[in-house]
Protein backbone atom coordinates (compact mmCIF):
# COMPACT_ATOMS: atom_id res chain seq x y z
CA UNK A 1 0.00 0.00 0.00
CA UNK A 2 1.25 3.57 -1.17
CA UNK A 3 0.14 7.07 -0.84
CA UNK A 4 -1.57 7.21 -4.03
CA UNK A 5 -3.81 4.20 -2.81
CA UNK A 6 -4.21 6.59 0.16
CA UNK A 7 -4.94 9.50 -1.49
CA UNK A 8 -7.12 7.40 -3.86
CA UNK A 9 -9.52 5.98 -0.66
CA UNK A 10 -9.83 9.17 0.57
CA UNK A 11 -11.41 10.46 -2.57
CA UNK A 12 -14.01 7.38 -2.69
CA UNK A 13 -14.56 8.35 0.98
CA UNK A 14 -15.35 11.96 0.31
CA UNK A 15 -17.33 11.01 -2.95
CA UNK A 16 -19.44 8.29 -1.60
CA UNK A 17 -19.42 6.45 -5.36
CA UNK A 18 -16.56 4.92 -7.10
CA UNK A 19 -17.77 6.15 -10.24
CA UNK A 20 -17.32 10.09 -8.78
CA UNK A 21 -14.38 9.24 -7.24
CA UNK A 22 -12.78 7.91 -10.23
CA UNK A 23 -14.29 11.18 -12.45
CA UNK A 24 -12.54 13.30 -10.06
CA UNK A 25 -9.59 11.46 -10.16
CA UNK A 26 -9.63 11.21 -14.11
CA UNK A 27 -9.00 7.45 -14.00
CA UNK A 28 -11.21 4.34 -15.46
CA UNK A 29 -13.77 3.43 -12.80
CA UNK A 30 -12.02 -0.34 -13.20
CA UNK A 31 -8.71 0.71 -12.31
CA UNK A 32 -10.07 2.30 -9.24
CA UNK A 33 -12.13 -0.68 -8.30
CA UNK A 34 -8.60 -2.75 -8.67
CA UNK A 35 -6.67 -0.53 -6.55
CA UNK A 36 -9.31 -0.81 -3.89
CA UNK A 37 -9.84 -4.28 -3.85
CA UNK A 38 -5.87 -4.79 -3.59
CA UNK A 39 -6.02 -2.68 -0.55
CA UNK A 40 -8.55 -4.86 0.65
CA UNK A 41 -6.46 -8.36 0.20
CA UNK A 42 -3.54 -6.67 1.52
CA UNK A 43 -4.91 -5.66 4.99
CA UNK A 44 -7.03 -8.54 5.42
CA UNK A 45 -10.47 -6.37 5.57
CA UNK A 46 -13.43 -4.63 3.93
CA UNK A 47 -12.95 -1.08 3.36
CA UNK A 48 -16.03 -0.13 1.38
CA UNK A 49 -19.84 -1.89 1.27
CA UNK A 50 -21.19 -0.78 -2.51
CA UNK A 51 -24.79 -0.34 -3.16
CA UNK A 52 -27.34 0.88 -5.49
CA UNK A 53 -27.33 3.94 -3.35
CA UNK A 54 -23.59 4.41 -3.93
CA UNK A 55 -20.35 3.23 -1.60
CA UNK A 56 -20.03 3.46 2.51
CA UNK A 57 -17.27 2.90 4.67
CA UNK A 58 -16.97 -0.04 6.76
CA UNK A 59 -16.04 0.49 10.36
CA UNK A 60 -12.07 -1.37 9.18
CA UNK A 61 -12.62 1.75 6.51
CA UNK A 62 -13.27 4.47 8.70
CA UNK A 63 -10.00 3.53 11.02
CA UNK A 64 -8.47 3.30 7.70
CA UNK A 65 -9.95 6.80 6.88
CA UNK A 66 -8.24 8.34 9.58
CA UNK A 67 -5.08 7.64 9.01
CA UNK A 68 -4.62 7.95 5.30
CA UNK A 69 -5.94 11.84 6.21
CA UNK A 70 -2.78 12.15 8.72
CA UNK A 71 -0.65 10.22 6.64
CA UNK A 72 -1.45 12.61 3.59
CA UNK A 73 -1.55 15.81 5.62
CA UNK A 74 2.25 14.85 7.36
CA UNK A 75 3.52 14.28 3.84
CA UNK A 76 1.83 17.47 2.77
CA UNK A 77 3.30 19.79 5.42
CA UNK A 78 7.01 17.42 4.84
CA UNK A 79 6.69 18.79 1.49
CA UNK A 80 6.28 22.35 2.09
CA UNK A 81 8.75 22.39 4.82
CA UNK A 82 11.16 21.25 2.39
CA UNK A 83 10.15 23.58 -0.28
CA UNK A 84 10.48 26.37 2.34
CA UNK A 85 14.07 25.90 3.31
CA UNK A 86 14.87 25.63 -0.50
CA UNK A 87 13.70 29.00 -1.32
CA UNK A 88 13.81 32.51 -0.07
CA UNK A 89 12.48 33.29 3.31
CA UNK A 90 9.16 34.29 3.05
CA UNK A 91 5.55 33.73 4.37
CA UNK A 92 3.34 34.73 7.19
CA UNK A 93 4.32 34.65 10.82
CA UNK A 94 1.63 34.98 13.17
CA UNK A 95 3.55 36.72 16.94
CA UNK A 96 0.89 36.62 20.22
CA UNK A 97 2.03 39.58 22.62
CA UNK A 98 1.08 40.63 25.84
CA UNK A 99 -0.46 44.26 25.92
CA UNK A 100 3.04 45.57 27.85
CA UNK A 101 5.10 43.72 25.70
CA UNK A 102 3.32 44.83 22.61
CA UNK A 103 3.58 48.57 23.50
CA UNK A 104 7.42 48.62 22.79
CA UNK A 105 7.61 45.73 20.34
CA UNK A 106 5.23 45.89 17.79
CA UNK A 107 5.86 48.82 16.14
CA UNK A 108 9.67 48.93 16.26
CA UNK A 109 9.26 44.42 15.39
CA UNK A 110 7.57 45.43 12.62
CA UNK A 111 9.51 48.36 11.00
CA UNK A 112 12.91 46.17 11.14
CA UNK A 113 10.93 42.62 9.88
CA UNK A 114 10.05 45.09 7.06
CA UNK A 115 13.29 46.17 6.38
CA UNK A 116 15.26 42.53 6.72
CA UNK A 117 12.70 40.22 6.12
CA UNK A 118 10.69 42.12 2.94
CA UNK A 119 9.20 38.40 2.08
CA UNK A 120 7.80 38.01 5.50
CA UNK A 121 4.18 39.24 7.08
CA UNK A 122 4.03 39.74 10.05
CA UNK A 123 0.82 39.56 12.19
CA UNK A 124 0.93 40.33 15.58
CA UNK A 125 -2.07 40.02 17.96
CA UNK A 126 -2.18 41.39 21.14
CA UNK A 127 -3.86 40.01 24.37
CA UNK A 128 -3.13 39.08 27.87
CA UNK A 129 -0.45 35.74 28.59
CA UNK A 130 -3.21 33.10 28.92
CA UNK A 131 -4.55 34.00 25.45
CA UNK A 132 -1.17 33.74 24.32
CA UNK A 133 -0.38 30.38 25.92
CA UNK A 134 -3.93 28.80 23.92
CA UNK A 135 -3.07 30.20 21.15
CA UNK A 136 0.44 29.42 21.10
CA UNK A 137 -0.65 25.73 22.23
CA UNK A 138 -3.71 25.22 19.22
CA UNK A 139 -1.50 26.58 16.45
CA UNK A 140 -3.11 30.16 16.17
CA UNK A 141 0.03 31.97 16.48
CA UNK A 142 3.50 30.90 15.50
CA UNK A 143 5.42 32.52 18.81
CA UNK A 144 5.12 34.57 21.32
CA UNK A 145 5.44 36.46 24.60
CA UNK A 146 4.86 34.58 27.93
CA UNK A 147 5.60 35.53 31.51
CA UNK A 148 4.63 31.72 33.00
CA UNK A 149 5.66 28.42 31.76
CA UNK A 150 3.42 26.32 34.09
CA UNK A 151 0.97 24.07 32.73
CA UNK A 152 3.06 23.15 29.16
CA UNK A 153 4.79 20.46 28.14
CA UNK A 154 5.17 20.78 24.58
CA UNK A 155 6.60 24.60 24.37
CA UNK A 156 10.21 25.61 23.40
CA UNK A 157 11.29 28.62 25.30
CA UNK A 158 13.99 31.47 25.35
CA UNK A 159 14.21 33.45 28.85
CA UNK A 160 14.37 36.81 27.22
CA UNK A 161 14.62 39.09 30.19
CA UNK A 162 13.38 40.10 33.83
CA UNK A 163 11.01 42.88 34.20
CA UNK A 164 11.17 45.01 37.41
CA UNK A 165 7.78 45.62 38.53
CA UNK A 166 6.88 50.09 39.85
CA UNK A 167 4.54 51.69 41.38
CA UNK A 168 2.54 54.32 39.37
CA UNK A 169 1.03 57.92 40.00
CA UNK A 170 0.05 60.94 38.42
CA UNK A 171 2.07 63.47 39.10
CA UNK A 172 -0.10 65.82 40.98
CA UNK A 173 -1.52 63.18 42.94
CA UNK A 174 2.02 61.49 44.61
CA UNK A 175 -0.12 60.03 47.58
CA UNK A 176 3.90 59.45 49.18
CA UNK A 177 6.28 61.39 51.53
CA UNK A 178 9.24 60.22 49.53
CA UNK A 179 9.93 61.91 46.45
CA UNK A 180 8.88 59.79 43.24
CA UNK A 181 11.38 57.53 41.79
CA UNK A 182 12.85 56.65 45.50
CA UNK A 183 12.41 53.31 46.28
CA UNK A 184 9.54 52.37 48.48
CA UNK A 185 8.69 49.42 50.46
CA UNK A 186 5.79 47.47 49.35
CA UNK A 187 4.14 47.74 52.77
CA UNK A 188 4.05 51.46 52.47
CA UNK A 189 1.61 51.17 49.82
CA UNK A 190 -0.87 49.77 52.38
CA UNK A 191 -4.44 51.79 51.95
CA UNK A 192 -3.54 53.36 48.89
CA UNK A 193 -6.43 53.05 46.32
CA UNK A 194 -5.12 50.56 43.87
CA UNK A 195 -6.34 50.20 40.07
CA UNK A 196 -4.88 46.04 38.84
CA UNK A 197 -6.52 44.01 36.11
CA UNK A 198 -8.63 40.92 37.45
CA UNK A 199 -7.73 37.76 39.38
CA UNK A 200 -6.96 35.58 36.34
CA UNK A 201 -4.23 37.94 35.00
CA UNK A 202 -1.10 36.63 35.51
CA UNK A 203 0.05 40.31 36.16
CA UNK A 204 -2.38 40.27 39.48
CA UNK A 205 -1.30 36.86 40.45
CA UNK A 206 2.32 37.70 41.03
CA UNK A 207 1.40 40.91 42.84
CA UNK A 208 -0.52 39.29 45.25
CA UNK A 209 1.77 36.51 45.53
CA UNK A 210 4.52 38.90 46.10
CA UNK A 211 2.18 41.09 48.97
CA UNK A 212 1.01 37.54 50.26
CA UNK A 213 4.79 36.56 51.07
CA UNK A 214 5.45 39.78 52.58
CA UNK A 215 2.33 39.71 54.66
CA UNK A 216 0.95 43.01 53.14
CA UNK A 217 -2.26 43.40 52.22
CA UNK A 218 -3.45 45.29 49.44
CA UNK A 219 -6.03 48.23 48.89
CA UNK A 220 -7.64 47.24 45.45
CA UNK A 221 -10.89 49.34 44.81
CA UNK A 222 -11.08 48.78 41.17
CA UNK A 223 -10.32 45.83 38.49
CA UNK A 224 -9.65 46.54 34.67
CA UNK A 225 -8.23 44.15 31.92
CA UNK A 226 -7.54 47.15 29.94
CA UNK A 227 -4.25 48.08 29.86
CA UNK A 228 -5.12 51.19 28.54
CA UNK A 229 -8.02 52.69 31.06
CA UNK A 230 -5.39 51.39 33.96
CA UNK A 231 -3.09 54.01 32.87
CA UNK A 232 -5.71 56.78 31.85
CA UNK A 233 -7.41 56.51 35.33
CA UNK A 234 -3.59 56.51 36.72
CA UNK A 235 -2.87 59.58 34.32
CA UNK A 236 -6.09 61.81 35.68
CA UNK A 237 -5.21 61.30 39.64
CA UNK A 238 -8.33 58.22 40.15
CA UNK A 239 -6.40 56.02 40.91
CA UNK A 240 -2.63 54.32 41.34
CA UNK A 241 -1.28 51.24 40.01
CA UNK A 242 1.84 48.50 40.03
CA UNK A 243 2.96 47.26 36.97
CA UNK A 244 6.42 47.27 34.45
CA UNK A 245 7.71 50.12 33.32
CA UNK A 246 7.14 49.09 29.47
CA UNK A 247 3.68 49.08 30.07
CA UNK A 248 3.08 52.85 30.62
CA UNK A 249 6.46 53.94 28.85
CA UNK A 250 4.30 56.61 26.74
CA UNK A 251 2.73 58.22 29.32
CA UNK A 252 5.71 58.84 31.66
CA UNK A 253 7.69 60.12 28.64
CA UNK A 254 4.72 62.62 28.02
CA UNK A 255 4.90 63.69 31.76
CA UNK A 256 1.28 62.29 32.50
CA UNK A 257 2.48 59.32 34.54
CA UNK A 258 5.71 59.19 37.35
CA UNK A 259 6.93 56.41 38.92
CA UNK A 260 8.91 54.50 41.77
CA UNK A 261 10.65 51.31 42.46
CA UNK A 262 8.79 48.81 44.69
CA UNK A 263 11.23 47.08 47.31
CA UNK A 264 11.13 44.43 50.28
CA UNK A 265 10.35 42.44 48.41
CA UNK A 266 11.66 43.58 44.85
CA UNK A 267 8.37 42.21 42.78
CA UNK A 268 9.93 41.19 39.23
CA UNK A 269 8.35 38.90 36.39
CA UNK A 270 10.20 36.54 33.63
CA UNK A 271 9.55 37.08 29.95
CA UNK A 272 9.84 34.13 27.45
CA UNK A 273 9.87 33.97 24.00
CA UNK A 274 7.96 30.79 23.02
CA UNK A 275 6.78 28.64 20.50
CA UNK A 276 4.80 25.02 20.08
CA UNK A 277 7.44 22.16 19.46
CA UNK A 278 5.21 20.14 17.70
CA UNK A 279 4.08 22.97 15.24
CA UNK A 280 5.88 23.15 11.52
CA UNK A 281 8.74 25.75 11.93
CA UNK A 282 9.29 27.82 8.85
CA UNK A 283 12.62 29.45 8.17
CA UNK A 284 10.22 32.49 8.01
CA UNK A 285 9.08 31.31 12.19
CA UNK A 286 12.83 31.05 12.89
CA UNK A 287 14.15 34.48 10.96
CA UNK A 288 11.27 36.11 12.48
CA UNK A 289 12.60 35.39 15.97
CA UNK A 290 16.05 36.10 15.69
CA UNK A 291 15.45 39.15 14.70
CA UNK A 292 12.74 39.81 17.80
CA UNK A 293 15.56 38.79 19.99
CA UNK A 294 17.76 41.52 18.23
CA UNK A 295 14.82 44.53 18.67
CA UNK A 296 14.10 43.38 22.44
CA UNK A 297 17.87 43.89 23.26
CA UNK A 298 17.93 46.40 21.43
CA UNK A 299 14.87 48.09 23.38
CA UNK A 300 16.24 47.47 26.64
CA UNK A 301 19.74 49.02 25.61
CA UNK A 302 18.07 52.15 24.87
CA UNK A 303 15.98 51.87 28.06
CA UNK A 304 12.66 52.01 26.08
CA UNK A 305 12.23 48.44 27.74
CA UNK A 306 13.49 48.60 31.39
CA UNK A 307 14.61 45.28 32.62
CA UNK A 308 17.50 42.92 32.90
CA UNK A 309 18.67 41.39 29.77
CA UNK A 310 18.68 37.79 30.20
CA UNK A 311 19.14 36.22 26.26
CA UNK A 312 22.72 36.75 25.02
CA UNK A 313 23.74 36.57 21.15
CA UNK A 314 25.63 33.68 20.27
Amino acid sequence: MDIRQLKYFIAIAEAGSLSLAARQLNIAQPSLSQHLANMEKELNVRLVARSSRGSTLTAEGRVLLRHAIEISASLAACTATMRDLSAEISGTVRFGMPPSVCMVMAVPLAETVRIELPDVRLRVSEAMSGFIKYWVDNYTVDVGFLYDLSGIEHFEYIHVLNEQLYFFSAPDSWPLETTPGTPVPLRELVGIELVLPSEPHGLRRIIEKAAAEADVRLNVVTELDALTQIKELVARGSSYSIFAPAACHDYVMSGRIIKTPIIDPVISRPVYLVRNSRAVQTRATFAVEKVNLKVAAEMVKRGIWESNLVWKES
